[in-house]
């Protein structure tokens, strides 16, 4: 090796986020450790793994053929489940450079926050939930957490990922982490770090303006009905008044939805930076033991982002296309679920050995929460059309 030049380990690594992270940062060094004690990396923190083990499974892969709104036959152009979560990991990152949060934290806990969604986005949730009733319902991110903690097979001593303790709460504590069903294991009584808040903000953040990408896109809104909005009237004020109104629309659209980001961002790190200081926040425990999140948009941003995603659900999610898709959606999930059970014996050899042990309803709502909506399509079709080619 060249003189004056080292190998920068792990320690290094440690040692560097000692001196440049925030005091309220996640480090870590400070991770509770994984339900399987391993060895350790040379090079890479726990933090570090984590984000490539996630990036490795089968069911970030899976991501790709998994639909935000659009179901993936519908353009190549649309948001996936996995574009969302690259935006959500950039964005994330972003944010947790300008706060001093742990970078690699953030980005690992979104990356993982969609890997328990069914196939057809919400809509096939919704189904799955509906047809678990009666066994305990479905929730992706008890999915999620099920999907990183057993289903993935990547490791002979151990099911699952093996994740450290922190990915693994932030996962249970996205969106609505104080929900009935969470364990004591990850002490519902706390909030989550603050790296798991700037993850769940980036993921509304990132899906609602990348769904007015792909809303006009796809023809359901124009810019006319976007300036009903003062949040995109703002942004694409700004933009013309930087560029000009000579844009091309396309143009337009993809520099005023990269303008809408950065006006949330930078309401979003100074009112964090603002309720950490005046709340005195110097440590973890502190963010831990506050009595409401830190991370957030300020009053008038939080009103102005309310109002654009109403008018998202309006013009966007109950567009009457948008509903005939997430309808046909529901109808694979249902009557797959339903011969499943009828027949159990349909179902792959992997997962019929499991049915004794985890449950006939458990076992159906595992494989069909894995399917793409390419696969699970083409299951209907094995299962329903007469001619098609088992």
């Amino acid at each position: 090796m060249a003189e004056g030049f080292s190998l920068f380990d792990k320690e290094a690594i440690q040692q560097r986020e000692d001196s440049t992270l925030a005091p309220y940062a996640c480090r870590s060094d400070g991770s509770r450790g994984r339900r399987h004690p391993e060895p350790d990396s040379r090079f890479r923190t726990d933090f570090q793994r984590d984000r490539d083990r996630i990036v490795h499974s089968t069911a970030f892969r899976r991501l790709e053929y998994k639909t935000q709104v659009f179901v993936n036959h519908e353009g190549d152009h649309y948001r996936t489940r996995l574009t969302h979560t690259l935006e959500v990991a950039q964005v994330s990152r972003s944010i947790a450079r300008a706060l001093g949060l742990n970078e690699d934290l953030v980005e690992a806990i979104s990356l993982s926050h969609d890997l328990g969604h069914p196939p057809f986005g919400h809509a096939g949730e919704d189904a799955l939930d509906e047809l678990m009733a009666d066994h305990g319902g479905f929730n992706h991110n008890a999915h999620t957490l099920r999907v990183v903690d057993v289903l993935e097979k990547r490791y002979s001593e151990f099911d699952g990922l093996n994740l450290s303790w922190e990915i693994r709460e932030s996962i249970i504590k996205h969106g609505d982490h104080f929900a009935d069903t969470l364990g004591e294991e990850f002490e519902p009584g706390l909030q989550p770090l603050l790296e798991a808040q700037l993850a769940d903000l980036a993921d509304s953040l990132a899906y609602g303006s990348h769904d007015i990408d792909d809303g006009l896109r796809a023809g359901f809104i124009s810019f006319e009905d976007l300036r009903e909005t003062s949040l995109w009237e703002e942004a694409e004020a700004e933009v013309l008044g930087q560029l000009g109104a000579g844009l091309d629309a396309k143009t337009l659209a993809a520099r005023t939805v990269s303008c809408l980001i950065d006006l949330q961002i930078h309401d979003l790190v100074e009112t964090t930076i603002s309720r950490l200081r005046d709340h005195g926040i110097s440590s973890v425990e502190e963010v831990r033991a506050h009595p409401g999140l830190l991370a957030g948009f300020s009053d008038e941003m939080a009103a102005r982002k309310k109002a654009l995603k109403e008018f998202l659900y309006s013009r966007v999610y109950r567009h009457y296309r948008t509903v005939k898709m997430q309808e046909k959606a529901k109808r694979f999930v249902r009557e797959i679920f339903s011969e499943y059970a009828r027949d159990p014996r349909q179902l792959p050899p992997d997962y019929s050995s499991q049915v004794e042990e985890q449950g006939l309803h458990q076992v159906i709502s595992d494989y069909l929460a894995g399917m793409t909506d390419r696969f699970c399509q083409d299951e209907y079709r094995r299962l329903f059309h007469p001619y098609e080619r088992i």
